[in-house]
């Protein structure tokens, strides 16, 4: 890890070289220089403003022709076991479906790509780690890795190559070790991928109300007595049975429990809560309460009510009076049964149902995710959300840390709620050396088709992950502009310090185009972005 750290050193030295001129320092002031004009409500630029085609940088470009190995290899069972060649790279969590691309210039990793495309176990495969560089701190290398099939490559004439993969699956790294090629290598465990909860709201979330297990000649008696009823009458007479016929025996066995609970135990005081707005049951805590107060006092409603009779049959009081009272009892309990039967048949509320369900979970922090980065319609994504979940964890605005332990999540559901956790606590983006802001969430700007964060590798061989900011503050350039191995064509890149520490936080892309838009965006490079998201 010290030669690259020495390399991307020797690197910034060769780019300062280029010109002998003295270095021009500017400052960059301010959140708020630019105009809100060319930000549309999400925070986004103006689809008028942005010319530039977001699929040049996908591509890569900067690595030159690189061949397709038109390969693709079938997904690997959960569970199973293989040797893979490793790439350990600091600073980068690699996610299923994210792209990477690898100039491969040391002779180890050489090796390991030749033993990739060779391997017949899983060919075209390699496996990345994350390794994480802290100050003072000997380097981890993480335990849970992502498998990444090689799409295209490139060997050079002075024996480099040129990669591009795409990751797949994730592993458990078992044990680690370097053959005798030098290639270091690894024996991983793929992950089994668990599938999007949607139950047991699909089995309850549709049910009729608790009236339907009453006989079906009450219910053919209510019909015929209110003509034949309406559509709403219609979709509360499904039949149990054939309901019952259709679950699972776990299914049943929670559902008959439901049911049993709650014509055996109504004197329960049911209170719930909402979450997020998505259900609130207090209504029916209401009718269970108004319930038992009405069960409680039945007898002595009973009692009151025979000497009211008795009373009026001797002459004395008043027998409307009487009448009316009975009929305002027998209305209100009447009432509160049919209140009572409708309280929802699942054990739990559906908002606690709704609280881990994966498809609910997607189209929330779909939306989020859209107001973050103006993204076009992300329906298919919500139809998947596992797609979803690792889209998110590979493009969101936090450090490497952050998106490892996104990575390390085991559960649809768990990832997506702690991504959204994420988005609702990540408004400011700091150094993470001196924690100085250097932006904020809402200046996120897409400038690839792979999202607002992506890899890409210098020259050199490093690999950086870099988010796209519209503006940003705390920032000193470092050098005059280049266009030499640019990552977005038709922009020229100078390196970029924060202003308090000189920390090498990423790079200032300006337009060499006047018709190119935007004329400039920053690059900020995510392993030096803090970990405090509050």
């Amino acid at each position: 890890m010290e030669r690259i750290l020495e390399r991307e050193r020797r690197q910034i030295e060769h780019i300062l070289e280029l010109d002998a001129e003295d270095l021009q320092i500017e400052e960059v002031e301010g959140l708020n220089e630019s105009s809100d004009d060319d930000r549309d409500a999400t925070g986004a630029p103006s689809t008028e403003e942005f010319t530039f085609n977001t699929c040049l940088a996908s591509l890569h470009s900067y690595l030159g022709e690189v061949d397709d190995t038109h390969h693709r290899l079938a997904f690997l069972d959960g569970g199973a076991i293989l040797n893979l060649p490793l790439f350990y790279l600091e600073g980068v969590v690699l996610f299923p479906e994210a792209t990477l691309p690898l100039r491969v210039i040391q002779s180890n990793f050489i090796a390991a790509v030749e033993r990739a495309l060779n391997n017949v176990d899983a060919p075209y495969t390699i496996g990345v780690v994350h390794v994480s560089m802290e100050p003072d701190v000997r380097s981890r290398i993480a335990t849970t890795g992502t498998t990444a099939e090689i799409r295209q490559y490139r060997r050079l004439e002075d024996g480099s190559i040129n990669v591009v993969t795409r990751g797949q699956q994730r592993f458990h790294l078992r044990r680690r070790w370097i053959d005798e090629e030098g290639a270091p290598c690894g024996e991983v465990q793929i992950i089994q991928e668990d599938l999007p909860l949607r139950t047991p709201r699909d089995a309850f979330g549709n049910l009729g109300p608790l009236s339907n297990l009453q006989s079906h000649r009450m219910l053919s008696s209510n019909a015929s007595s209110h003509g034949c009823g309406d559509e709403a009458n219609d979709s509360e007479s499904i039949s149990e049975e054939s309901f019952e016929h259709e679950l699972s025996p776990t299914e049943r066995r929670i559902h008959q429990s439901a049911i049993g609970s709650l014509y055996g135990d109504a004197r329960s005081d049911e209170s719930t809560s909402s979450d997020e707005g998505y259900f609130c049951c207090e209504s029916d805590s209401q009718s269970w309460r108004s319930y038992v107060n009405d069960s409680c006092s039945i007898g002595s409603s009973k009692t009151n009510n025979k000497k009211q009779i008795r009373n009026a049959d001797l002459g004395i009081g008043n027998k409307s009076i009487v009448h009316k009272g009975l009929g305002q009892r027998r209305s209100q309990r009447g009432s509160d049964l049919n209140q009572m039967r409708s309280v929802p048949r699942a054990y739990w509320p559906n908002w606690v149902y709704r609280m881990f369900d994966s498809y609910c979970l997607a189209q929330r922090a779909a939306d989020m995710w859209k107001q973050i980065v103006g993204s076009p319609s992300m329906d298919a994504f919500v139809r998947k959300p596992d797609l979803l979940s690792f889209h998110i964890a590979s493009k969101i605005p936090v450090s490497g840390s952050k998106r490892q332990e996104l990575l390390e999540i085991d559960g649809i559901s768990y990832r997506l709620r702690r991504e959204i956790e994420l988005l609702e606590s990540c408004d400011r983006i700091r150094c993470r050396t001196c924690q100085t802001v250097i932006g904020r969430r809402s200046d996120m700007l897409v400038m690839s088709s792979d999202g607002p964060l992506g890899a890409y590798v210098n020259p050199d061989g490093y690999v950086h992950e870099i988010m796209t900011l519209n503006k940003a503050n705390g920032l000193a350039i470092r050098s005059r502009p280049s266009t030499k191995y640019s990552w977005f064509p038709g922009y020229a890149w100078s390196i970029i310090n924060c202003a308090n520490c000189e920390t090498l936080m990423g790079w200032l892309f300006t337009a060499t185009n006047k018709n190119l838009k935007p004329r400039s965006f920053w690059g900020i490079r995510s392993s030096l972005v803090a970990d405090d998201t509050n």
